[in-house]
């Protein structure tokens, strides 16, 4: 079964860049007017066109819609949280925190752009629980508001069925506004792919689609578009995939930050980039998740820099926070899974996993593990969204431009395997590959 997952890639200075008639009628419609009625009542939230279909593993998602008609006299901002109900998933199977990392999602409040939204379990953080919450966008007081999320599965998710929600609105007091419920369906659809980009000697950006057949794990490449030699730093906040929902940063080389949200186009796979700032050519090297982008410094300290949710351009990211030192004796560094992998100068490759509900800005890893030795053959290395299926793969490209896979799939532990699949040769044609 693969599992969706988070990657992200580095680069690192002055070294080979790291490497989404009649009674019928008049029956069908009437519920869809008892709808409309009920949307119109006040403190009351109600779901636009009745229950959702999510297909598990296709590129295009579900999208969830509903109004919220607040309590007379509401004002100012309110924070609006769905809730899954009659489920509380066993954290010695699928835990809450697993669930909530299948469902992929991007968020609109009042008609405003799409934005990645994170789903999250409670368990470790309220005892006692094992829910699935999402909390969406902040959004102002007004006699009615539209939400819509977009929910996106991995292949082989159908097994979750029906899933009916809680929203709930409150002001900044804490009082409740609004409350109703909505519901999705999922079911089984056609795979969505992860995919994987390299840019060539000429700024050109390619993508290759995971395939899903042993034999050639890629399918031929597809042209994206020029001009990306001006970064010298790519880095993937997301799993990037053909249902277009990933998206990356850029660095350029002035040391100016930009921000690429994904479409759901695969030969154009991302909107016009939007300036985040400037002053991060004091950075050495990068890598991310959907949560967070690591940095770091000339000196080996690594900084957090936690994402804005909300946010995007300048405020997109929240002020850094200080990981550690140290870190310079690795020369390749990329994300995994929510996690990273390191290789340090002796060629030991580490893996470096996230700490679940014990995650702070201050301490984003658990301690590493070793993975193995042997990694300096390799000009580049990086973590995937499951190329080959698995959980969360590693591609890694020799001196003689050979592209290997380190696949997951048999390894349900997460562990990056000792043995590797050939995916073809040429790759020597990129200088960046994530």
């Amino acid at each position: 079964m693969r599992k969706a997952v988070v990657v992200a890639t580095a680069l690192l200075a002055g070294a080979v860049p790291v490497v989404f008639g009649g009674a019928p009628a008049v029956a069908a419609t009437a519920p869809v007017a008892a709808e409309t009625a009920a949307a119109a009542e006040v403190g009351t939230v109600v779901q636009d066109g009745g229950r959702t279909q999510v297909p598990s593993g296709v590129d295009d998602p579900g999208t969830l819609r509903f109004t919220a008609t607040p309590t007379a006299g509401t004002t100012g901002p309110l924070t609006a949280r769905v809730e899954l109900l009659d489920r509380n998933w066993d954290v010695g199977a699928w835990s809450d925190h697993r669930v909530a990392g299948q469902l992929q999602s991007t968020c609109s409040v009042a008609g405003g752009a799409f934005a990645p939204c994170d789903w999250d379990g409670t368990s470790g953080v309220e005892p006692g629980t094992g829910r699935v919450v999402l909390d969406l966008p902040v959004a102002q007081s007004a006699d009615r508001i539209g939400y819509a999320v977009t929910i996106h599965l991995d292949s082989g998710m159908a097994w979750m069925g029906s899933l009916d929600a809680s929203v709930t609105l409150k002001d900044a007091a804490g009082t409740v506004v609004a409350t109703g419920k909505v519901g999705f369906d999922v079911v089984q659809g056609s795979p969505q792919r992860p995919l994987l980009f390299g840019r060539d000697h000429d700024g050109v950006l390619w993508s290759y689609r995971a395939s899903y057949d042993p034999a050639a794990p890629l399918d031929r490449k597809v042209r994206v578009g020029g001009g990306w030699q001006q970064y010298t730093a790519v880095v993937p906040m997301g799993r990037l995939d053909t249902a277009g929902v990933g998206d990356l940063v850029a660095r350029d080389k002035d040391g100016v930050l930009w921000y690429y949200k994904g479409t759901n186009d695969r030969t154009a796979p991302f909107e016009p980039r939007v300036r985040i700032g400037g002053g991060w050519n004091k950075y050495t090297a990068f890598a991310a998740n959907r949560g967070m982008l690591v940095a770091r410094d000339s000196a080996g300290v690594l900084w957090n820099y936690e994402r804005d949710l909300d946010a995007t351009g300048s405020a997109l990211l929240k002020p850094r926070v200080q990981v550690g030192g140290g870190w310079n004796t690795y020369n390749a560094l990329s994300g995994l899974d929510g996690g990273a992998i390191a290789r340090d100068k002796q060629g030991v490759l580490w893996k470096y996993d996230r700490p679940g509900y014990l995650y702070t800005p201050s301490t984003p890893f658990k301690p590493r593990a070793k993975v193995g030795g042997g990694w300096q053959v390799y000009t580049a290395v990086t973590g995937t969204g499951g190329i080959g299926g698995g959980f969360a793969d590693v591609v890694a490209r020799d001196a003689q431009g050979r592209l290997w896979l380190y696949d997951t799939e048999s390894r349900n532990d997460g562990i990056v395997p000792t043995t590797r699949t050939l995916v073809g040769g040429g790759w020597n044609a990129y200088n960046l590959i994530f």
